[in-house]
């Protein structure tokens, strides 16, 4: 359920800074912001998931950008015949990479409980004690010595 919600979360910022450097400043559908966020979201975040495991923050956003840069930019020419295209890209996988920095840190935080949760031992209230028949590392004999 965690994961869903953090997938949630990116989607919903995602869509609402794309929607104003793309949608109110370089005049892209709302449909077409929508459909480049819903991309960028999904690859993302299994990027988000996978590199935070491996890697850093710094290296996770890094990603994220140059991930950014690529999606927006191919999708933002195939789907509209805007001139600045390049411009509305770097500005908007900046900005993307900003929040994606902030962002990386709840997701770490989530998938470090994760982590804690699935090691939790749990006690059924039934003990155990281990005994042995030495109670020393030494004989009897090496004592007398």
């Amino acid at each position: 359920m965690t994961h869903v919600k953090l997938l949630a979360l990116k989607f919903v910022f995602t869509l609402g800074i794309l929607f104003i450097i793309l949608g109110l400043g370089f005049d892209v559908s709302f449909g077409n912001v929508f459909l480049i966020s819903l991309v960028v979201s999904a690859l993302g975040y299994l990027g988000d998931v996978t590199i935070l495991k491996k890697s850093n923050n710094t290296m996770a956003t890094a990603g994220d950008f140059v991930l950014s840069f690529a999606v927006i930019y191919f999708m933002t020419d195939a789907l509209t015949v805007g001139d600045d295209v390049f411009e509305a890209t770097l500005i908007s996988a900046v900005s993307l990479a900003i929040f994606e920095y902030f962002f990386h840190q709840s997701v770490a935080r989530s998938l470090d409980q994760e982590k804690k949760e699935n090691h939790e031992v749990r006690s059924t209230g039934q003990l155990q004690t281990e005994a042995s028949e030495e109670l020393f590392p030494y004989d009897e004999e090496d004592k007398e010595k």
